[in-house]
């Protein structure tokens, strides 16, 4: 079976629909309250395991009342969690999140940065196990500890790059395939061409900006090109991001060549955005492709 890590950040999300964004000092009643268990590479995990494949997740939970939130979600998609700081008793992290009705969404989070975690240590088991290795980012001593023990096992190491972090740069070097948002901007950059040449210069062999529903740009090797996105009636964008990373990861390890493979987790992240929320779109693949009967 196909097997990845995905290190860095989960989190609680509450989820308001509304109507329109509020403009300050005013309140609104929401159209809808969902909680999703959330953050970059717990997304990834479920996707990829969603496809149908087996993930493992490196995250910080610890042991509040609330994080069975999160633990309960991970065993119900069958996610193997190890948890970096298992005894943290406070409350985990929590995001606020509103989303209108055109599938735009404002986010407030601390992210990861209340959570002390101790040196991360590697469970070689897992990597043997593994072909792939996702970080985010997020608990940026676990990313890079995991990031360098894969790739000295020659296996792919994706980088899910939302933004700049302290460390990133020495993260990078340890990273063979770098997916950054539209947002990702390394020092002294300003452009997408920019962002590519910085990854470039930092060893990254393959690598893909994505925008939403623009283009994503790539480079592999001597190939770079655009590759577009398919049209859907938006519903909701939360998440779809994550989605594509997890797609990747998961098409990367079944044969599929680098754009293909982000052809394909495009595809998996547009249909996502016809659905509620980050777990609906599997839900609804179960369900029009059913598993084959033993």
């Amino acid at each position: 079976m196909t097997q990845g890590v995905f290190v860095g950040l989960s989190t609680i999300d509450i989820v308001y629909s509304v109507d329109e964004f509020s403009s300050g000092n005013v309140k609104i009643t929401a159209n809808t309250q969902d909680v999703f268990v959330s953050g970059p590479a717990t997304n990834a995990s479920i996707a990829f395991a969603s496809l149908g494949g087996r993930a493992s997740l490196v995250t910080a939970v610890g042991c509040h009342s609330l994080t069975h939130v999160i633990k309960d979600e991970l065993k119900l998609n069958a996610i193997h969690l190890v948890d970096l700081n298992p005894g943290f008793d406070s409350v985990p992290v929590i995001s606020s999140v509103s989303v209108d009705r055109g599938g735009n969404r404002n986010v407030v989070s601390a992210n990861g940065t209340r959570i002390v975690t101790p040196p991360a240590a590697i469970d070689t088991s897992l990597l043997e196990q593994a072909g792939i290795v996702l970080v985010d980012g997020h608990y940026m001593q676990a990313c890079q500890a995991w990031a360098k023990a894969m790739r000295d096992r020659k296996n792919p190491v994706v980088f899910d790059g939302g933004s700049w972090k302290d460390g990133t740069d020495e993260l990078l070097k340890d990273v063979s395939i770098a997916i950054c948002s539209a947002d990702f901007r390394p020092p002294g950059c300003a452009s997408k061409d920019d962002v590519i040449q910085s990854l470039r210069n930092s060893g990254v062999a393959n690598i893909a900006i994505t925008d939403g529903a623009e283009p994503i740009h790539f480079l592999s090797g001597s190939s770079s090109g655009t590759l577009r996105i398919p049209e859907v009636e938006v519903v909701d964008t939360m998440g779809a991001g994550d989605v594509f990373h997890g797609a990747f990861c998961f098409f990367a390890l079944n044969g599929r060549g680098f754009v293909e493979a982000l052809a394909e987790a495009a595809a998996i992240a547009a249909e996502s955005c016809r659905f509620h929320g980050t777990r609906e779109w599997a839900k609804a693949q179960r369900t029009t492709n059913p598993a084959p009967a033993a």
